[in-house]
């Protein structure tokens, strides 16, 4: 009784890869019809809106300068020594050169 059940089971491990083998009758890999080119297909891209950069010039008017990142360690950052009632203040990659009584811009350096 043993040796039957053993033989059945080593059937049926030996014969599951076997069936699963065969072929699937091409429905996996369909041909192209007739006058019909295959192209591969294109990888999707997402849309993003283009970042609109504000143009920085001299002598414009900033006028939340103060809420930006003063930058104190100029010589580290390749920045000039700042003249006085200046500062430099960081604005995304641009460094401008901020007048602190008006807010006017006096100089500008963009970041690469």
């Amino acid at each position: 009784m043993k040796r039957l059940m053993l033989a059945t089971v080593a059937l049926s491990l030996l014969a599951t890869p076997a069936a699963f083998a065969g072929d699937w009758g091409g429905r996996h890999h369909p041909q192209p019809k007739f006058g019909m080119q295959h192209q591969p297909a294109k990888p999707f891209r997402h849309w993003q809106p283009e970042a609109k950069k504000p143009h920085w010039k001299k002598g414009q008017r900033v006028g939340n300068w103060k809420q930006r990142q003063q930058v104190r360690d100029y010589k580290r950052h390749g920045l000039r020594k700042p003249g006085r009632d200046q500062q430099w203040v960081r604005v995304g990659n641009d460094y401008l050169l901020i007048a602190i009584t008006s807010g006017i811009i006096a100089g500008l350096i963009a970041a690469n």
